[in-house]
């Protein structure tokens, strides 16, 4: 992996030997506020020279992230609640896996987001599920019977279009969307013209001698995410606009390997999406979502929170923990999702938690057992 300076932040790039779990995210040291952070990492035409040489460079050489990791201490099993509550002003919860597996609600949710509150604690829900807009995952947690305020949810929908924002994208480029009506709608009310999404769903493109697939040259970017409508006619779209439109961004809003569409198994997730755009444009994306810190600086900064004050709950290693992590926070593995007892201590495993437990609710039973 590369590690490169740029300014006063750095930019993580992956080398051709980095494990499938490294993907390029945006980290910046702790004292660096948002603005200093974004205003360094513009990889766009209207300042892309720095992030143009850096990927020039990726796979030079490899980085120590992997074995800082290594030598990182062993999870251990949640037991002292009363301690790990105390020491942090605010829980950040993942979502698939944490707080629902597809529709249905994980046993206790309720009852363990009303003793973190009833504690004064803060609560933040981040997903890196892109289908939806933060008003449409407002809506989701009221049908599942949880009070949640639209200005509590970060999901990677909002973080593409924060980031554009945050870059100056300008508003008479176009951003091309492989993904799902969340992102749209967020774009939408960023104030962003944006084409593709899923009424690009039923096109195909007809393969005959001589022909030609024309794209907009004034897309200026791509965001990718999951997407159940996808096809090759949005390959061939995207990867035409990032290859042959100078300076286009490509921005992924997740690289996860899998997510929970059902409670029944795992689905494919967003990063096979952004892998065929890899694989088509050989260009790494920028990815907004976990584990990169650009949504967790943008909730620091708007709520005004220490990242030492923090604990990141998540059932993912490669994102939540890594997540928590980047960001300088504690953080708390549950096995109610993708990550099982027997991968977190698999000797091929290097990210460990600063804690693990089964569930959420293990935050009141375990506290309530210790009364």
């Amino acid at each position: 992996m590369l590690i490169t300076r740029v300014s006063n932040s750095f930019l993580f790039l992956p080398s051709a030997s980095s494990s499938p779990s490294c993907c390029k995210t945006l980290i910046s040291p702790l004292l660096l506020n948002k603005r200093r952070l974004l205003s360094s990492l513009r990889p766009s035409p209207f300042s892309s020279s720095v992030y143009s040489s850096v990927s020039r460079r990726l796979g030079r050489r490899k980085s120590s992230m992997a074995s800082d990791l290594a030598t990182r201490a062993s999870a251990q099993r949640l037991e002292n609640v009363d301690e790990l509550i105390d020491s942090v002003e605010t829980f950040i919860f993942d979502c698939d896996g944490v707080i629902w597996k597809g529709d249905s609600l994980i046993d206790g949710v309720p009852e363990t987001l009303d003793m973190l509150r009833s504690k004064g604690k803060r609560l933040v829900f981040v997903t890196n599920n892109s289908t939806k807009s933060r008003k449409q995952y407002g809506k989701k947690f009221e049908t599942l019977g949880l009070s949640v305020s639209e200005d509590e949810i970060f999901a990677s929908s909002f973080a593409a279009a924060a980031y554009l924002k945050s870059i100056d994208f300008p508003k008479d480029k176009k951003v091309y969307v492989i993904g799902e009506d969340g992102i749209l709608k967020e774009l939408e009310l960023a104030g962003f013209q944006y084409l593709g999404g899923p009424e690009d769903g039923d096109k195909k493109i007809e393969l005959k001698p001589g022909y030609l697939m024309e794209h907009d040259e004034s897309v200026g970017a791509v965001v990718v995410g999951f997407d159940r409508y996808f096809n090759y006619y949005k390959v061939q779209y995207g990867t035409l606009c990032i290859r042959e439109n100078p300076g286009c961004l490509f921005i992924a809003t997740n690289r996860d390997a899998v997510t929970h569409l059902t409670d029944a198994q795992e689905w494919a997730g967003g990063g096979s999406m952004v892998g065929a755009l890899h694989g088509s444009t050989q260009q790494e994306p920028l990815v907004v979502g976990k584990p990169s810190t650009f949504m967790m600086d943008y909730v620091s900064n708007k709520f005004g929170i220490l990242k030492s004050q923090i604990c990141m709950v998540g059932d993912r290693l490669d994102t939540d923990i890594l997540f928590g992590q980047n960001g300088g926070c504690k953080t708390l593995l549950v096995l109610s999702g993708v990550t099982s007892l027997q991968m977190l201590q698999s000797p091929e495993n290097s990210i460990q938690p600063d804690f693990y437990t089964s569930k959420v609710s293990d935050l009141v039973t375990l506290k309530a057992a210790t009364v």
